[in-house]
């Protein structure tokens, strides 16, 4: 009984039907519910009065004796019918039946000559249109075609096509069209075999491909692909979007048209044919989109509900279908509007009634309805009222206590006062619609209701219901007052000293604030009671500075922000320059270009000492490399080198170490190529053996037995097999000291150059 309201609902509604002229025509309509009822029918929405032509039977249908699509007054019995039921619970109205003539037009396309070779295609078509659609029958020599032929296939649509020409296929077509209204032939056409089978190739090409077709569910739908070619193509079908056809309900006619049976709307979409070469990937495609409909059918129906006086009644009624169908709500039998308390929300699928009282007590239908067709269902609301319940409160009254505060009043019903338990304060938004409604409990002693958290400059309505234990009164009268305008809120400010007489005050813009149409700045020395200003602030400014101030004493700032309501509360701050001024002649201003000079300096010396750091660590890791490599590096009598006292690095000429132990006549060859290294980088490189010599002149070594040694240090080579030669510019000057150049040593390997 989904849909249906046990008072009154329909068992049968009249359903759309095609009518033939000058015979009878029957709607039905069937309702069940409690006596007595009353059936009446429509037509374009006019009350249909009996008559010798049209009128009801006992069982509520209607009978037209001699339908006419034109009568002689100009009427017709065409149109939209629908069946009204009425008790005294209320009214509900059928579906609408929509009723034509049948009908049966000229033919408009009419098969044409064609001369095809053997093996080919030939395709014959006509059109007609007439209601209902035609059934079309082909004709060969004024005889039916045989349709058990397999090279023959007929479409719904009054296609003929003839697969595998032979000689015997040659005659003369038309094509018979039949519905209830009537029978018509259409015009002959010469069908001419000529010559053999062809053996010349021929790319596949598509002669003619799918249309676009509209269908409703439960259908059938025929996409046509004929092709022809040389070799013959193979014919295939895919969804353009990717998706499987399926199989289920679907069939191949003749040599490649689709036939797609009991239709849903999952099978919406474009179908694309494709004529492929045998064996190759050359192929030739056509498309038509197929559009199924789903008449309107209900997920959800409303139901029948019982609710007190002054409470909210909701009904959902929920439809789907294809194209999405439109919903429209009915109360006994008429359009529904909407008003304060009557609203529709979610695509009209929800009706919601608030505050109802016994005007509202009706039966309420939801119709849905799309292109392809409509449905609708009902349901009653019954509203409880009790005897005795308490006349509306008196009295309401609303006085503003301020911005966001408003105290209601009210005096107590006149009659049936006893039972009383409670009241319920019933508050909104003047602006709001009535769902934004929401209440306050109040005792059955209390007169007053203060009512906070509201918005300013606002207006509200207020009224009140009564409660007993077996219902609510009716609604007192309402009452709309306003609360008042509100001033801004303290502004946040902060106070910056800018230099010994000048300070900043910024404060930040919030939404807190509330509407406000500036700022007020006031300043003063804090033993004086007179300000400075106001300084009138714009109210997207949020910053000023103040001048030319005492910086010997403390000064006091404030800030509030004001609007049309007035000015609101202020932010104060305390600010002293003293100490500004303290720091001033404790650190005097520094010189900036010497300090500038010296960072320039401090800068330079730092990136020659990367420098330097980046050469020695290259340095180290190539002699590591090459030790590595067992490439000794021989000198002799380096303990007599290293005795030689080191001449100042201002009076001495560069100290070379000459790595393969070459000799000065060697090196001039060389164009003097061999690496120059300080007395000071062989002691870092080899600080254990110099330690060594260190001990034999009694010298006391920084480096203890047991401290640690590297991997340099691990694999040092002998001190006998290293000399220190100090190269000087020719002619050769004396040693200050008496030294000579070392003998040079024997080359034990490839010269390397450090």
């Amino acid at each position: 009984d989904f849909g249906r309201s046990s008072e009154l609902a329909f068992v049968v509604e009249p359903s759309d039907d095609i009518a033939v002229q000058e015979q009878p025509l029957i709607l039905y309509c069937q309702v069940e519910g409690i006596q007595p009822i009353t059936i009446t029918w429509r037509k374009n929405g006019a009350m249909i009065v009996d008559s010798e032509n049209a009128f009801m039977l006992a069982n509520g249908s209607l009978y037209v004796s001699r339908f006419q699509r034109v009568r002689g007054d100009g009427s017709s019995d065409e149109g939209e019918y629908d069946c009204m039921a009425q008790n005294h619970y209320g009214l509900v109205v059928s579906r609408k039946a929509k009723i034509q003539a049948a009908t049966m037009c000229d033919f408009h396309i009419h098969p044409q000559n064609a001369v095809v070779e053997e093996g080919g295609v030939a395709r014959f078509q006509c059109q007609i249109h007439g209601l209902p659609e035609p059934v079309i029958l082909w004709h060969k020599n004024s005889m039916p075609v045989n349709t058990d032929n397999e090279r023959y296939t007929l479409l719904p649509k009054g296609v003929l096509q003839i697969t595998g020409l032979r000689a015997e296929d040659s005659g003369i077509f038309h094509c018979v069209a039949t519905n209830i209204a009537n029978v018509k032939f259409s015009r002959e056409a010469r069908l001419t075999v000529s010559g053999s089978h062809s053996t010349v190739y021929k790319d596949p090409m598509i002669l003619v491909g799918p249309e676009n077709l509209t269908l409703t569910v439960h259908q059938t739908a025929v996409l046509e692909c004929i092709a022809t070619g040389n070799p013959r193509p193979i014919v295939s079908w895919s969804r353009l979007d990717g998706r499987p056809i399926g199989v289920e309900g679907i069939q191949v006619l003749g040599t490649g048209n689709l036939m797609i049976s009991d239709l849903t709307v999952q099978h919406s979409g474009i179908y694309v044919c494709a004529a492929n070469k045998p064996g190759t990937r050359v192929r030739r495609t056509a498309q038509g989109s197929l559009v199924v409909q789903a008449p309107a059918e209900f997920v959800q129906h409303p139901q029948s509900i019982s609710r007190p006086v002054g409470t909210t009644a909701i009904f959902t009624c929920v439809a789907q279908g294809e194209p999405p169908p439109q919903i429209t709500w009915l109360r006994n039998g008429q359009i529904l509007e909407t008003s304060d308390h009557i609203k529709l929300k979610n695509n009209n699928s929800t009706l919601s009634i608030y505050g109802i009282n016994q005007a509202d007590e009706a039966i309420y239908q939801c119709l849905a309805e799309n292109s392809a067709g409509s449905t609708q269902a009902s349901a009653r609301l019954t509203v409880l009222w009790a005897d005795g319940l308490p006349s509306p409160p008196q009295g309401v009254r609303a006085e503003t206590v301020s911005a966001t505060t408003i105290q209601v009043s009210w005096e107590k019903p006149l009659q049936n006062t006893k039972e009383i338990i409670g009241y319920v304060l019933h508050i909104r938004k003047a602006a709001d619609p009535v769902e934004m409604e929401y209440q306050e409990a109040v005792s059955k002693s209390t007169f007053q209701q203060l009512v906070t958290d509201l918005e300013p400059s606002t207006s509200y309505s207020f009224y009140i219901k009564a409660y007993t234990s077996r219902g609510a009164s009716k609604a007192s009268e309402v009452t709309v007052v306003s609360t008042l305008g509100e001033v801004p809120a303290m502004p946040s400010l902060f106070i910056k000293v800018i230099n010994s007489t000048t300070v900043q005050a910024t404060w930040e813009p919030s939404i807190k604030l509330g509407q406000h149409e500036g700022f007020k700045l006031y300043y003063r020395k804090v033993h004086l009671s007179q300000y400075t200003g106001p300084v009138l602030l714009a109210s997207n400014v949020t910053a000023y500075n103040i001048t030319h101030l005492d910086a010997s004493v403390v000064y006091e700032v404030k800030l509030l922000a004001y609007n049309q309501h007035g000015d609101g509360n202020s932010t104060v701050r305390f600010v002293s320059l003293r100490e500004t001024v303290e720091r001033t002649v404790l650190n005097p201003p520094c010189d900036c270009m010497k300090d500038e000079q010296n960072n320039k300096t401090s800068t330079t010396g730092i990136i020659i000492g990367i420098h330097i750091g980046v050469t020695c660590i290259i340095f180290c890791i190539l002699f590591l490399m090459f030790g590595y490599r067992g490439r000794l590096l021989m000198c002799k009598n380096v303990q007599e080198q290293l005795a030689t006292p080191q001449i100042p690095r201002s009076q001495r000429s560069t100290t070379g170490l000459v790595l393969n132990g070459a000799t000065r006549r060697d090196r001039d060859d060389r164009d003097l190529n061999g690496k120059q290294l300080d007395m000071n980088e062989l002691e870092r490189l080899f600080p254990a053996s110099l330690s060594q010599e260190q001990q034999e002149k009694g010298i006391p070594s920084a480096h203890t037995p047991s401290a640690p040694h590297d991997e340099t240090q691990i694999s040092t080579l002998p001190l006998d097999e290293f000399s220190i030669i100090e190269e000087q510019p020719d002619p050769l000057p004396k040693n200050p000291h008496g030294s000579s150049p070392a003998a040079p040593a024997p080359n034990h390997g490839p010269a390397n150059e450090g």
